[in-house]
């Protein structure tokens, strides 16, 4: 295509035409489009035309046609091309062109390396050396694009690219160089390699300087170009370690400048927050906990501007808007990450006098602070506010839900909700002082603001979900309330917080809720089959609540429902395409699956494919885009074979980089949707067991894949149904144990525990790691032996567990000294400790004691440890209960007795101890541990009998907690039954006796009652002396759920043989008993 000039006007004309009317772009133009000869003619109009907007639009076309079609190009007009793009960088003087010939250059190095190009180097390096500012500018513009790009190739210039870097950011009077300069560096940080750390690390310094004369002269670039610091976190934290202090004050300053953007503000407030995650120790030890909280704490308390509120407080604020990109929220969030990465007593002792400032101000939104502050505590430092200042903290709360001021009010209704959710079980023991106070915001419910009112419903309903049977007094207020709200509320708002008060209503009334059970269900039936948009979010509710119901209402009621629920969910999943709604629906199918699993087995199918689906879908991935796409009509119509240009793969099959994507965000609906698909397929595919088998591997490859899914919930969701997974496919083989079903149980295991320990070594995120090791143990406790079958996997596992133990991962920041071992921690990392410990019991029970001794003789004092009383009590209770668990574990295996023996001298020390503690976790724990350690050493333990006895009895004439007086019962009938002339019963046995029946730990009835059993049968007349506190605790027990069916039929036996052979003696003791006992004792020994 020659242009000569009548051509070349036209086709300048007919550019204009397109940039101005994409719709109206002429054939002709498109037509050109397809020459191949369309390269040289762009060519030339890009450095031939007087108009810069034509310049540029010939840039953006070239680039379009290069970057799908680069190979198709013949090769005189590629190196002609790339000749032409730098002639014309050179000589442009228009900024907006010069960045799309940057773009095209950025398009052409993806496909034609730096290699191939020498002349770009060329041009780069005097560019970027020139002594004229604009050269360097321009010239370091290119630089960004290129190495963004495809920064690999780049990598042999890295040291000489970071010394230029070093002079570029001391040009203070080249913001804009500063600028491009700061972004290649962002985009070569994960490149690095060693190498280049050390000239990284020095050049932080000048970086942080750059950065603040950035900020005067551009703050939207200036916030750009902090994200460096993400950049920095993300690959090589090391680089920034001794730079922590320096970059910390220079967050606190953008931070609590006022005069600056908010999302400049937010970068830097979000940095400290990524810099406590990722290195809280660092951030203590350079003291700089205190001057991180003098900045946060006038960020967090400021007033918003004269006429306006924050976003939260609106009136139509949604609780489930997480776009709240403001500087408050993001100061709340670094006490938030404060408190889940640092040890409470550090943090609290500096935190806490700030707070209760706030919280005496007169500034209703100084005392909003201290609310929020106290909000954002509750769940990183459970333990240590529930132990320590509970009731303190809750008075204030409570004092809060009356000021005057409604901001307060709501602040003090979201803590609320965030103890009710965190600091369980204690919380609920102040029932009666808080219930009186949730109610009388419901009464009001019609008067008061929607905004007002969804936070109140947020703390009622996280109150309400752990009451467990203390419910049922305000039950008929509640249901009330709710129904009234269902039936005559106008405000679509309100029914739906009615309808998600009834779930978590039911979570905690359980059976009790089945006398409002139709009236509920004939509610939600009228909003499930509403479609209309504007019912979307009531009807996703509705079926939310409806998932609780079939979980919790008994599968007596909820069972004549199942059928239609999955008919119902198929229908609405077919019908709707909304995340949310598919979300809840798959969690209703997994609901139904604990209560009729028969019912989804015709339906698998479907179900399995809509939910593999979801998996797969890259939907609510948004492509952020550079710039507008006029010129993509020109390439619309290409030829099939053309389009095989657009693929997502180029052939040596890595990711392509679209330079018109500015970059990626997820919504977190779809997140969300992934997440909550892995959770209910795992679950289904363990209900429906042999059903699902034909389902399983194709559902299991989908979900492996998602292991490595950006957002860390999605990955955590992923790890958790791999292991639902090979605890189904175990079921089914245990079900019909054929070879076919061995093999592909242990090929399942095969795949998924390597995975499992890959992940505890190299995720970075604590939660999931937790969730992975949360998923192990389930599949060792089901799987047993099986799950160590591979030679060598007993070892990983205990390997990963020791490396846990010693703060080894990269999520517990790796390689931490043994010498940290009793230092103070924050409580979730604690926490990842006790998911790991959890595992030892575990593999003691699946293996013979002499296979497992040796890892746990590494592993016990590790465990060990944590018993000091320097230690937290969630240590120590952690440690004396771990080792009770090993103990019983070691019960049932072959070699269990002498293992257990050569283990009490180096343990009795620790437990006895832990009997002695405090704490009346420790000591439950500890006499649990004692009478396990008896039980599974036997008569090799013997000697220690007369002190256990004597510490024991000590104990009984003095506790007062009902839990430790049960498991004080239950060890010394494992005494007993281990070695019975070790105990001098006749002392013993009364003493027992009169403490029963066991009021708080229901599952050592089994213990307690086979003990009495056991010794009927060989020392009857011993049992017949205490005949009278026997039938009376019996009288107690006896039909209800406080027993299993086995101990049941033991007591019964037990009594009807009394009965029979001596029943002077069982008469007289039946006649103490009040008429309705003895008539319900009565009646169930008299049934044979």
């Amino acid at each position: 295509m020659a242009l000569d000039t009548n051509t070349w006007t036209l086709f300048e004309r007919e550019i204009v035409t397109l940039a101005r009317d994409p719709a109206n772009a002429t054939a002709q133009l498109k037509l050109a489009f397809k020459d191949p000869a369309i390269i040289p003619a762009l060519c030339a109009v890009m450095t031939g035309s007087q108009n810069w907007q034509i310049r540029q639009s010939a840039a953006v076309m070239l680039r379009m046609r290069v970057k799908k079609h680069w190979k198709k190009i013949n090769p005189d007009h590629r190196e002609s091309l790339k000749a032409v793009v730098l002639q014309a960088f050179q000589q442009e003087t228009e900024h907006t062109v010069r960045h799309s010939l940057s773009q095209l250059s950025a398009v052409m190095v993806k496909h034609e390396t730096p290699d191939r190009w020498p002349a770009l180097f060329t041009l780069l390096n005097q560019s970027t050396k020139s002594n004229n500012p604009m050269d360097r500018q321009v010239g370091l513009l290119l630089l960004s694009k290129v190495v963004e790009s495809n920064p690999e190739p780049f990598k042999p210039h890295y040291r000489q690219l970071l010394q230029l870097f070093g002079t570029v950011l001391q040009d203070l009077d080249n913001p804009t160089a500063m600028y491009y300069s700061i972004l290649t560096l962002t985009d070569m940080t994960a490149y690095t390699g060693i190498e280049e750390m050390n000239l990284m690390r020095s050049l932080i310094p000048t970086l942080i300087i750059a950065l603040r004369h950035l900020i005067k002269a551009d703050q939207d670039q200036a916030s750009e170009a902090m994200e460096v610091f993400d950049e920095l976190m993300e690959s090589e934290v090391s680089i920034m370690v001794p730079h922590i202090a320096a970059i910390v004050h220079f967050c606190l300053e953008v931070s609590a400048d006022t005069t600056l953007t908010d999302s400049l503000r937010v970068k830097a407030l979000s940095c400290i927050a990524f810099l406590i995650r990722l290195k809280s120790k660092t951030v203590l030890k350079q003291k700089l906990l205190n001057p991180i909280l003098q900045t946060v704490f006038p960020v967090l308390s400021a007033a918003p501007p004269p006429g306006e509120e924050d976003p939260e407080d609106e009136e139509n604020s949604n609780e489930d808007d997480t776009d709240n990109e403001s500087p408050k929220h993001f100061a709340a969030q670094v006490i938030d990450t404060m408190a889940l990465h640092m040890p409470p007593e550090k943090l609290f002792h500096q935190l806490m006098p700030l707070t209760q400032a706030c919280l005496a101000s007169e500034n209703p939104y100084e005392r909003k602070a201290g609310l929020m502050c106290l909000a954002v505590l509750a769940e990183g430092c459970a333990d240590h506010i529930r132990t320590k200042m509970l009731s303190s903290m809750l008075q204030t709360v409570c004092q809060s839900l009356s000021d005057s001021n409604q901001v307060v009010r709501s602040a003090g209704l979201f803590a609320l909700g965030q103890f009710s959710e965190h600091l369980q079980p204690e919380v609920s023991k102040y029932c009666a002082e808080l219930m009186p106070l949730l109610l009388g915001y419901m009464s009001a419910l019609n008067q008061a603001k929607i905004g007002h009112v969804t936070k109140a419903f947020y703390a009622l309903e996280n109150f309400l979900e752990n009451l467990g049977s203390e419910i049922a007094p305000y039950l008929p207020t509640l249901m009330e309330t709710m129904l009234s709200a269902l039936s005559n509320a106008e405000n679509l708002k309100l029914k739906e917080l009615a309808v998600s008060a009834i779930g978590a209503i039911a979570n905690a009334a359980k059976e009790k809720l089945v006398p409002y059970f139709l009236p509920v269900i004939e509610s939600l039936k009228g909003f499930l089959t509403d479609t209309r948009d504007e019912m979307r979010s009531l009807q996703t509710q509705a079926l939310d609540t409806l998932s609780v119901l079939a979980r919790t209402i008994g599968k007596e009621v909820f069972s004549p429902l199942a059928a239609e629920c999955v008919q119902l969910g198929l229908n609405l999943t077919n019908a709707i395409d909304d995340p949310d709604l598919r979300r809840c629906t798959y969690s209703l199918f997994s609901a139904v699956s604990t209560v009729s699993p028969d019912c989804l087995n015709p339906h698998l199918t479907a179900i399995t494919t809509i939910m593999l689906l979801s998996l797969k879908s890259t939907e609510g991935v948004t492509a952020h885009p550079d710039e507008d796409k006029t010129f993509v009509l020109l390439d619309d119509d290409d030829d099939d074979d053309e389009a095989q240009g657009d693929t997502i793969l180029d052939e040596e099959g890595t990711d392509t980089v679209d330079p018109d994507i500015a970059g990626f965000s997820v919504e977190n609906a779809y997140i969300d949707e992934k997440e909550d698909t892995c959770d209910a397929l795992g679950e289904i595919a363990f209900n429906t067991g042999a059903a699902f088998q034909p389902f399983l591997e194709s559902s299991f490859q989908q979900v492996y894949e998602l292991r490595d899914f950006p957002h860390e919930d999605v990955r955590r969701a992923a790890f958790v149904a791999m292991g639902q997974f090979c605890r189904a496919q175990h079921k089914v083989w245990q079900e019909n144990p054929t070879e076919a079903d061995h093999q592909a149980l242990q090929k399942l295991l095969g795949v998924v525990l390597p995975s499992f320990l890959e992940a505890v070594h190299s995720e970075r995120e604590r939660q999931v790691v937790m969730g992975v090791l949360e998923a192990m143990n389930a599949v060792l406790k089901a799987c047993q032996g099986e799950a160590l079958q591979s030679p060598g996997r007993l070892q990983e596992i205990s390997q990963a567990i020791r490396d846990v133990l010693k703060k080894r991962t990269v999520c517990q920041d790796g390689g931490g000294d043994e010498a940290d071992d009793d230092e103070q921690q924050a409580e979730y990392d604690a926490m990842l400790q006790e998911f790991a410990g959890e595992g030892i019991p575990l593999l003691a029970s699946a293996v013979p004691a002499e296979t497992f001794q040796p890892y746990l003789n590494e592993l016990l004092p590790l465990i060990m440890n944590k018993a000091k009383l320097s230690c937290t009590v969630a240590d120590r209770s952690f440690s004396v209960g771990t080792l009770g668990e090993i103990l019983q574990s070691l019960v049932n295996v072959s070699g269990g007795r002498a293992c257990a023996g050569k283990l009490s001298n180096q343990l009795l020390p620790v437990l006895v101890a832990g009997v002695r503690d405090g704490d009346s976790e420790v000591r439950n724990n500890s006499v649990f541990a004692l009478g396990a350690l008896a039980q599974a050493a036997g008569p090799l333990v013997a000697q220690d009998y007369p002190m256990m006895l004597s510490l024991f009895s000590n104990l009984l004439s003095k506790e007062q907690d009902r839990r430790v007086i049960d498991n004080l019962c239950a060890a010394l009938c494992r005494m007993i039954m281990s070695n019975m002339e070790g105990v001098p019963l006749e002392q013993v046995f009364p003493a027992l006796l009169a403490r029963l029946p066991l009021k708080e730990d229901m599952e050592e009835n089994k213990t307690v009652y086979s003990c009495l059993a056991m010794l009927y049968s060989q020392n009857p007349a011993l049992v017949l002396s205490q005949i009278k506190p026997i039938v009376s605790a019996s009288s107690h027990v006896l039909e209800t759920k406080d027993l299993d069916p086995e101990t049941q039929n033991t007591l019964l036996m037990l009594l009807r043989d009394v009965a029979q052979r001596h029943s002077q003696e069982f008469e007289g003791a039946m006649k103490s008993l009040p008429a309705e006992q003895k008539m319900k004792l009565t009646g169930a020994v008299s049934q044979s």
